[in-house]
């Protein structure tokens, strides 16, 4: 067993002594070194309820012969950034998260690492540094909120907001739904980049199978941190690293998962920049090219009709991968050290869907109301697609599944605006008109750090 940890202890004498002064003994200083990296911080709801599961993560691994150690690095809210100039620096936190763990994890060196985050910034910039570091990894993921009364989410706030403004709704009920919207931690309710990013975590293979985007407040999300410690603690003496099991094939397997899923835009930010670290190269034109012909199957929030935590319900990502099986490279390797094709079996007979099948009964939907079949679907050409022209020679995305057929082929009137906060003022007060088409400008990583343009559409 050539351990990385053992190997840096022999190059730096004073990294005994050091460890000893926090209370190892001199048998923890012999064993795998396990990195326990988290958000866990009271930011927002997607990070305030982790440090559960990155101590009970380290549990595990120190049962499990290791010894484990816990870093923090927590995110920013996107949610609660919208509107100010919080959201300049949303996508720059992503790379300076990224860049923090990978000083965890090299400053001391670790021979194996679980990774806990929930939302938009924070699960891509720990899948970024685990390509990067490259050490035996495990993702656990926070899981996703409860819904509010009549099935509210955040995501129709912005709505809601806007109707206020407009004097369309009394100022008592717009305080109502802003204080019944996330009635429980976890990532926002519906498939925005926090869902959908849970979702790609678990496609490439990093969590264990079923574990992406459950209930967040439910006990069995505890048992999955319990679990990927010990897995973590094993992985370290097996020495298969990430990138030994997250290939390209890997991310076509969870690019076809974006499509059935109808998954956030911003994966065209995240996974790119994911598989450059890993050796990948993914484009936005592997997206398009992806999506032609794919199935899309997930009638979930903002696209669809159903809160986010109703996917886990209906089987979450293994039923989305046993519909589209045909469609995916079910001989990937990973965190289990068995292949997709073997994960995906072993849920038949476990007793994961029944699991599922007993939640689902709550809500008095059917499993196909949910997640359709591949026979059966929503769609049946993907949900994005990337368009060039004048005004972006070099590529443009669009989520056509949210666009009215009627759509499809317009005329419309530019209407241009230099920043975003202009073009809010003109839709408020009634300035932009049936036909007109808003542009935003200077809002990219060059200008403001590219915010989410969210309360404009």
């Amino acid at each position: 067993m050539n351990l990385k940890s053992q190997e840096t202890r022999r190059l730096a004498p004073e990294m005994d002594p050091l460890r000893m002064g926090m209370g190892w003994t001199a048998q923890d200083l012999e064993k795998p070194q396990v990195l326990i990296e988290s958000t866990y911080g009271q930011s927002h709801p997607g990070s305030a309820h982790l440090l559960q599961f990155a101590q009970e993560a380290a549990k595990a691994a120190d049962a499990a012969g290791a010894k484990s150690a816990l870093y923090f690095a927590t995110d920013m809210c996107d949610g609660m950034s919208q509107g100010h100039d919080g959201g300049n620096y949303s996508l720059v936190s992503r790379d300076t998260i990224a860049n923090l763990i990978e000083i965890h994890a090299n400053a001391t060196t670790f021979d194996a690492g679980v990774f806990i985050a929930s939302c938009d910034k924070s699960v891509p910039a720990q899948l970024m540094a685990i390509g990067r570091i490259n050490i035996p990894s495990i993702v656990v993921t926070g899981g996703v909120m409860e819904a509010g009364p009549d099935l509210l989410t955040l995501e129709q706030i912005g709505k809601y907001s806007a109707m206020f403004q407009r004097g369309e709704i009394p100022e008592e009920q717009f305080t109502f739904y802003k204080h019944h919207a996330c009635p429980s931690c976890g990532a926002c309710s519906f498939m925005g980049t926090a869902s959908t990013m849970q979702i790609m975590a678990e496609a490439l293979g990093l969590m264990l199978p079923g574990s992406a985007l459950m209930p967040a407040t439910c006990e069995d999300l505890v048992e999955v941190a319990r679990k990927a410690g010990a897995r973590a603690a094993q992985m370290a003496v097996e020495g298969i690293t990430a990138r030994d099991m997250v290939t390209e094939k890997s991310f076509e397997n969870a690019v076809m998962v974006h499509a059935a899923i109808s998954g956030s835009t911003n994966t065209l930010l995240h996974l790119p920049a994911i598989a450059r670290e890993f050796g990948v190269e993914l484009d936005a034109d592997s997206f398009d090219r992806m999506h032609r012909g794919a199935h899309y199957l997930l009638d979930i929030r903002p696209a669809g009709r159903w809160p986010a935590e109703y996917f886990y319900y209906a089987g979450g990502v293994p039923r989305i991968m046993e519909e589209i099986k045909s469609m995916l490279h079910l001989d990937v390797m990973t965190v289990t050290g068995k292949t997709l094709g073997e994960n995906l079996e072993e849920l038949k007979h476990n007793g994961f869907y029944e699991r599922c099948e007993e939640l689902l009964q709550k809500t008095g939907l059917r499993r196909t109301d949910i997640i359709r079949t591949f026979g059966e679907p929503i769609g049946t050409n993907g949900t994005i697609a990337v368009l060039k022209g004048n005004l972006a020679p070099q590529g443009s995305v669009v989520k056509h599944s949210a666009v009215p057929k009627e759509m499809h082929q317009a005329i419309l009137k530019a209407r241009p605006f230099d920043c975003e906060e202009e073009a809010i003022d003109a839709i408020l007060h009634h300035r932009i008109q049936p036909g007109d088409a808003v542009l935003i400008r200077y809002e990219g990583p060059k200008g403001s750090g590219m915010p989410e343009m969210f309360y404009t559409t």
